[in-house]
């Protein structure tokens, strides 16, 4: 909480703040507002299998099936990039119940869809509570998490995700006999339920919030249920004192608080990782998975119960992710995810370039998307919620997860026009030239920051981009 029971700077040893029962709290509490990360998952897959029959049932186009896709996306960027400054002023808990009744919404307008346009609406609306939720829960998850767990709390999102898409796809199987896809997407409304009902009514504030927002003695309260009242007490001063030294530095820099020379470097590193996630080409196979299996010659039901399969590969490196996040660290576990993708979605366009047999295609497909979700995936929603200060976590996070909607409307929206005009597997090339320079970067300018507190981090980021760090400035604790 507060950026997590962190030990003090330059120090080691267990962590003793959380009592056993409190740390389960905190772990009931991250699995609960996760649901935001499923819905974001549940609507990334359920369109895949869904799109093999509106295509049908409405007499779409290509275009079209491209906008029923990609039309979430502009939802969810406008959802992402007024996350940040409404999260401030309401806070996290209550818009995330908002977020949760709009994804309400936007499913029963899917639902009784009566063409093509209605549809449209639809999908923006889903995209507005979508791009919400996938901002926030990553804050939410950061401001409540002990520092030697941040990782795996943070990593529950895209495990979440994960978990979503794999339901998505299940759900389609079962559907799918009979093309009934407007149930397909009728089940996503239990969870929008579970989300309103839990952000609403059973969980707690961000102490974070709670203190930025001039209620420390409500902070106290939450970090004193799952610690004690000493550490609250030194939690929250630590808190102050950093918000009135990030917001100093905000006022020093001028143009913005995200542009502020102690948060530059954090926004570089932010909105670049959240542009590669997105065109290093993970969403045109999962949102294509079921049309680029049919490729291969199997047909559309044969092609769901495949991704399914591509759902559970998916989920299980997540879980692997989770393991090693918080032993192995972020960098380096970035670094081996995107040479694999690399090297995979290259043999990937390979396979269709050379019409290879749909064995080697399905191989190369399934080992692209273990890349993923064993380190890119769920470690880029880890690091938004750890690199940037505490004052502008909520804009940062908000910044960065726009761009990735942006990255990721312009990706899906192009893919099919672009594998028409050049061939799918020079497009899947493309793809791998961008995981290659995004190794470059990473290399470059990503610090580590597992176990680390934002003034160890906030330095790192400093050294790496060639800027003076400036002097820590010392806490007094009651």
């Amino acid at each position: 909480m507060v950026q997590g029971f962190s030990r003090e700077p330059g120090t080691h040893g267990p962590l003793t703040a959380v009592t056993p029962a409190g740390l389960r709290k905190i772990q009931w509490w991250a699995a609960t507002i996760a649901v935001g990360g499923f819905l974001f998952g549940f609507d990334t897959g359920v369109v895949s299998g869904a799109l093999l029959y509106i295509r049908d049932d409405f007499g779409l186009n290509s275009f079209q099936q491209g906008s029923v896709v990609s039309v979430l996306l502009i939802g969810s960027v406008i959802g992402a990039m007024g996350s940040g400054k409404l999260a401030d002023r309401w806070g996290r808990r209550r818009l995330l119940g908002v977020a949760g009744a709009v994804f309400l919404a936007g499913t029963v307008l899917a639902v009784f869809a009566t063409g093509y346009a209605m549809l449209l609406v639809a999908r923006i609306v889903l995209g507005l509570a979508v791009g919400t939720a996938s901002a926030l829960v990553p804050v939410y998850l950061s401001e409540i998490s002990p520092t030697d767990i941040r990782g795996r709390l943070l990593t529950m999102n895209q495990l979440m995700i994960t978990v979503g898409i794999l339901v998505a796809y299940l759900v389609n199987m079962a559907f799918s006999s009979g093309g009934h896809w407007r149930a397909m997407f009728a089940c996503g409304a239990v969870p929008a339920v579970i989300l309103v009902v839990a952000a609403l009514w059973i969980l707690p504030e961000s102490p974070q919030w709670q203190i930025a927002t001039g209620r420390a003695d409500l902070a106290r309260q939450a970090i004193a249920s799952v610690a004690d009242e000493a550490t609250a007490d030194q939690l929250v001063a630590r808190a102050q004192q950093r918000m009135a030294d990030d917001r100093n530095a905000s006022q020093d820099g001028g143009g913005g608080r995200l542009w502020a020379p102690n948060v530059r470097p954090a926004l570089i590193v932010g909105l670049t990782l959240a542009a590669v996630q997105q065109f290093g080409g993970i969403n045109t196979i999962i949102y294509y998975a079921p049309t680029i299996i049919e490729q291969t010659g199997l047909d559309a039901s044969n092609s769901i119960v495949y991704s399914v399969a591509i759902g559970v590969i998916n989920l299980v490196m997540t879980l692997v992710a989770i393991k090693l996040v918080d032993r192995v660290g972020r960098r380096p576990m970035v670094l081996v995810s995107l040479a694999v993708m690399a090297a995979s979605v290259f043999l990937l366009g390979l396979a269709f370039v050379a019409d290879l047999s749909s064995g080697l295609t399905l191989l190369f497909m399934v080992v692209y998307i273990a890349a993923f979700a064993g380190g890119l995936g769920p470690v880029f929603w880890t690091l938004i919620g750890e690199i940037f200060p505490p004052s502008v976590r909520a804009e940062g996070s908000s910044a960065s997860t726009a761009v990735n909607w942006v990255s990721n409307f312009i990706v899906s929206l192009a893919f099919l026009p672009l594998a028409t005009a050049i061939g799918q597997g020079e497009t899947f090339w493309i793809f791998a030239g961008i995981c290659v320079v995004a190794f470059l970067f990473v290399s470059r300018f990503l610090p580590e920051t597992r176990g680390r507190g934002p003034e160890q981090i906030e330095e790192d980021l400093d050294r790496r981009f060639g800027r003076e760090p400036e002097a820590p400035t010392t806490v007094k604790t009651p």
